[in-house]
């Protein structure tokens, strides 16, 4: 096992998304997850019915318990959920400058409930971005930091351009939410030009978690000392198969198969 992952995110009781997949993402890739949860929700494969914020102080300790005794190769956000806690992760972050971190700026879940608010959005745009490694929108999150209009792979490139002027060191802009055949990521660095991702379209309602699992699982190959590009290829194949193989649970928009058995020649 390589590479430590601090994830900092919601919980997800049915398993598809959140912590729990998370840490199933890190596991399947073989580097090691702690957490930091920032949230109970009360969600499965229909959508959130509910959500319980963890207080403040709980949140930072968690986080300090962490840090101060197993530490940190990366730390992975999601569901930051309130201003409150974005502001302790914000805190950390220029605590440990050293340790990249990947944000996943999760406002909306696959089944359209709000995960988080507009000053949640504006925080990020306005203090996260400069503190972040890589920040992984999928286009409606990409309009919400970026005021744009991100239809696809031209806008995409925008989008991902807007997030590191902003201050991201890189942008990854997902295509899942277009209706092409090709699903095409778009990877957008300080240093190199944009580089767009393909994959043939699985057209699958078994989706639940994939944003949060993609991040994940970028986040363990930097752990495991992966560049960008070897991280994203990476993990892209490895959520690509999970859906392909996905068990077909719940009724909804249904969890992907974390533990398909995945190999790459970066992992090897």
């Amino acid at each position: 096992m390589k590479g430590r992952v601090l994830i900092i995110a919601g919980s997800d009781p049915s398993g598809g998304a959140g912590i729990q997949a998370d840490i199933k993402a890190v596991t399947a890739l073989g580097a090691y997850a702690a957490t930091a949860i920032t949230a109970v929700t009360v969600q499965n494969t229909l959508g959130v019915t509910g959500i319980h914020a963890i207080p403040p102080d709980i949140i930072s300790g968690q986080i300090d318990a962490v840090l101060s005794d197993i530490g940190a190769d990366v730390i992975k956000i999601g569901m930051i959920g309130s201003v409150s806690t974005a502001g302790i992760i914000e805190a950390v972050l220029k605590a440990n400058p050293a340790i990249p971190a990947v944000l996943d700026p999760v406002l909306v879940a696959t089944s359209g409930d709000a995960l988080g608010d507009s000053d949640v959005a504006a925080f990020i745009q306005d203090r996260l971005l400069a503190l972040t490694t890589l920040v992984t929108p999928n286009m409606p999150e990409a309009e919400a930091l970026t005021g744009l209009t991100v239809t696809g792979e031209a806008t995409q490139k925008l989008a991902g351009q807007a997030l590191v002027r902003a201050g991201a060191q890189a942008a990854l802009v997902k295509g899942g939410h277009g209706g092409a055949d090709t699903v095409t990521d778009v990877l957008c660095t300080r240093d190199h030009p944009p580089r767009a991702f393909l994959k043939p379209r699985i057209r699958s309602t078994n989706t639940h978690g994939t944003g949060c699992t993609l991040a994940s699982a970028i986040a363990a190959g930097l752990a495991q000392g992966l560049d960008i590009d070897q991280a994203v290829t990476r993990a892209l194949d490895y959520v690509w198969m999970a859906i392909k193989t996905a068990p077909g649970l719940g009724s909804g928009n249904g969890p992907l198969n974390h533990a398909h058995s995945f190999k790459s020649p970066e992992s090897q």
